[in-house]
């Protein structure tokens, strides 16, 4: 069974820590940072990473390596600050890619 990790603020990812995921808190003034704890991740075999759409905005070279590998699924959430519209983009840019037209507008 894969593991799930949760990359984002202190206060948008401890919430997730209460229902058994790990949860990396991070800065978004330190991409590089990011950067890294994504790719570990990745390499220690975690099947989904959620990260925080703050956070994916400042490291989006880094998430579109994985947009063509099967894990780990890579799901963009918005943060208690509220949502940037960069998960639901993609999650329509993925359907569109799918079925051949957009049927979510």
């Amino acid at each position: 069974m894969h593991k799930i990790g949760v990359i984002g603020d202190k206060d948008s990812v401890l919430f997730f820590k209460a229902f058994g995921m790990d949860v990396f808190p991070v800065d978004e003034s330190e991409p590089d940072e990011n950067r890294k704890i994504v790719d570990m991740l990745a390499r220690d075999g975690y099947g989904i990473i959620f990260i925080t759409e703050q956070i994916a905005s400042t490291i989006s070279d880094t998430i579109d390596r994985y947009n063509n590998v099967i894990t780990p699924g890579i799901i963009l959430i918005p943060s208690n600050t509220g949502s940037l519209g960069i998960g639901l983009k993609r999650v329509s840019d993925n359907v569109e890619r799918a079925v051949g037209m957009n049927i979510l507008d």
